[in-house]
């Protein structure tokens, strides 16, 4: 339980410093009016992806000829 704890600390560190980096640029700054900073949250983990990442090609087929056990 711990580790998970410090996996969303570190998440949490992580995404600040993003939002943080886009709030210095003075074109967004500018854009975001005071409802948009009340709703800025670190708490964001839609990108995320913890299962890794999987490319799938639905135009090749699988050779499962070569792929039998012995």
């Amino acid at each position: 339980a711990l580790s998970l704890h410090l996996l969303q600390a570190s998440l949490v560190y992580v995404n600040t410093r993003m939002v943080q980096s886009v709030l210095s640029d003075p074109v967004w700054a500018g854009r975001l009016a005071a409802e948009d900073y009340r709703g800025l949250t670190p708490l964001i983990y839609s990108h995320i992806n913890p299962y890794g990442r999987f490319e799938l090609d639905l135009e090749q087929r699988i050779d499962f000829e070569s792929k039998l056990a012995a």
